[in-house]
């Protein structure tokens, strides 16, 4: 199996891989290849199938469609 040396990994990227592998009790190197693997694995989503997610969860909560006033309202609220 081929061996992959990665240099000058900034101390806090490598401190977030650790911690990340930490709490999936993996090891840093097996946290790394899940990430590379995640990464580069190309999903393609389904229009269609996201689409019939999207409906199925619109259908579960009772909420009024975002309008563009209050998207306004909401960006003028937090500007100073």
């Amino acid at each position: 199996m081929p061996t992959l040396t990665i240099k000058r990994i900034p101390a806090d990227l490598y401190e977030k891989i650790k911690k990340s592998a930490h709490e999936h009790r993996r090891s840093v190197n097996s946290e790394v290849i899940f990430y590379l693997e995640r990464a580069l694995r190309g999903r393609r989503i389904d229009p269609e199938v996201l689409l019939a997610r999207v409906e199925a969860l619109q259908s579960q909560v009772s909420l009024s469609p975002l309008t563009d006033e209050m998207l306004h309202q909401v960006k003028q609220a937090g500007r100073p």
